[in-house]
């Protein structure tokens, strides 16, 4: 019998949540009247998602650091605001204070914010292309979710 590798491991636990996720997508009511697209596609979607994208992740072929435990010292010994830890600390800290600013500025403004912070203080140094990308992805998220799937976000001080 074989060992199983850190993916491996990875994909089982994924599939666990993906499966708990997907018997929770089963139990949300339809609406009685007919519709194209229901309350429950969205997140069946995603649970089917996550389920094949674990499949794939089990029977990925390592390569040779996708199994490495080895600690990488010189990234432990840098400034404070970056060894690993920090960085796990920080990335909780900004997705709490978007938390707390999603419905005052809103959707578009704090999840730009959060992208483009987040993305800057991970080493990306093109400001410009982070920005545009960043507000792109937001935009595109935010009319589709608005105005093909009639979710409401919150607007925070942007006029739309």
């Amino acid at each position: 019998m074989t060992r199983l590798n850190t993916n491996q491991w990875l994909a089982l636990v994924l599939a666990l949540v993906a499966a708990a996720y997907l018997a929770m997508a089963w139990q949300i009511p339809t609406f009685p009247l007919p519709r194209p697209v229901d309350s429950d596609l969205f997140p069946k979607v995603l649970g089917v998602s996550l389920l094949l994208l674990a499949a794939l992740l089990f029977f990925e072929k390592p390569s040779a650091i996708a199994g490495a435990d080895e600690i990488d010292h010189e990234a432990t010994n840098g400034p404070l605001l970056f060894t690993p830890w920090a960085r796990v600390i920080v990335t909780s800290l900004a997705i709490a204070a978007y938390a707390f600013l999603l419905v005052p500025l809103g959707f578009v403004l704090a999840s730009t914010l959060l992208s483009v912070g987040l993305t800057a203080y991970y080493g990306y140094r093109r400001h410009g292309v982070n920005l545009a990308a960043s507000l792109g992805v937001v935009l595109a998220l935010y009319l589709t979710m608005t105005r093909v799937m009639d979710v409401y976000l919150p607007t925070g001080v942007l006029p739309f």
